[in-house]
């Protein structure tokens, strides 16, 4: 009888350090995750930004030149139609 319950005390410490030892590796992981999805947050929210700068220069510089605008327009589609007309 001695020996079942020190192999069930020796079991149960066991299984304790084991759930400790997890529940340590499972609030590591989860720490480690939610700082990644905050830092995509803040990432995504800085292209967000950086997007709409361009979109707003973009219209600007054509607002200000606009038969520039038009030549580069017609230049990039024809430099675009002969590079996929090739392929």
């Amino acid at each position: 009888m001695k020996n079942i319950d020190t192999v069930v005390d020796s079991a149960s410490k066991t299984i304790d350090n084991t759930m400790n030892a997890t529940n340590n590796t499972i609030d590591k992981v989860s720490k480690a995750t939610k700082e990644v999805a905050d830092t995509i947050g803040e990432k995504g929210d800085q292209i967000r930004s950086v997007e709409q700068r361009l979109v707003k220069e973009t219209t600007s510089y054509i607002r200000d030149n606009p038969l520039r605008s038009v030549g580069i327009a017609v230049g990039v589609g024809f430099l675009l139609s002969k590079w996929f007309n090739d392929r």
